[in-house]
C-alpha cells in the first residue's frame, strides 16, 4: 500500500488476469499488515471439483458484484447468489463453488479477515 498519503484508485472489473471458460482468476487488491486481505475473483462457468472443499482458517466476507453463482456447503446447504448478494463464511466452513454463470463473467469481492484470538472475558 502506498504510504505517502496519496489515494490509490482502481477499477474493480478492469486489469489483471481474465478467466477462460471453466476457470477462475484471483487478484489481491490489498494485503494489510494485520493479515486482512481484499481479493477480486473472476469466474466464467467455473465450479469446484465435486471432491474439493474450501476450508480456510479465517472468516471471509464475499460480495457478488456481478454475474451469478451457487455455493454448496458440506452440511448439504446451498445458496444462489446474484449481483449484490453477500455471504459471511466463518473460519473452517467447508464450501465449494457449484456453478457460476457460463455466459458472462461473475465478479466476486472477497475480504479475508484473520482469525481473532479467543477473548477470555477477563479484565486488563
Amino acid at each position: 500500500m502506498d504510504r505517502t498519503g496519496s489515494p490509490v484508485f482502481g477499477r474493480l472489473a478492469a486489469g489483471g488476469p481474465r478467466p477462460s471458460p471453466g476457470e477462475e482468476c484471483f487478484l489481491d487488491l490489498l494485503a494489510a499488515p494485520s493479515g486482512a486481505r481484499v481479493e477480486r475473483i473472476l469466474s466464467l462457468g467455473a465450479s469446484s471439483s465435486p471432491d474439493f472443499w474450501y476450508e480456510q482458517g479465517w472468516d471471509e466476507f464475499v460480495l457478488l458484484v456481478s454475474g451469478a453463482a451457487r455455493l454448496v456447503f458440506q452440511d448439504g446447504g446451498e445458496c444462489r447468489l446474484e449481483a449484490g448478494d453477500y455471504v459471511i463464511l466463518p473460519a473452517f466452513c467447508r464450501h465449494r463453488v457449484a456453478w457460476t454463470d457460463p455466459d458472462r463473467e461473475t465478479l466476486w469481492l472477497a475480504v479475508h479477515m484473520p482469525a481473532s484470538p479467543p477473548h477470555d472475558g477477563g479484565t486488563a
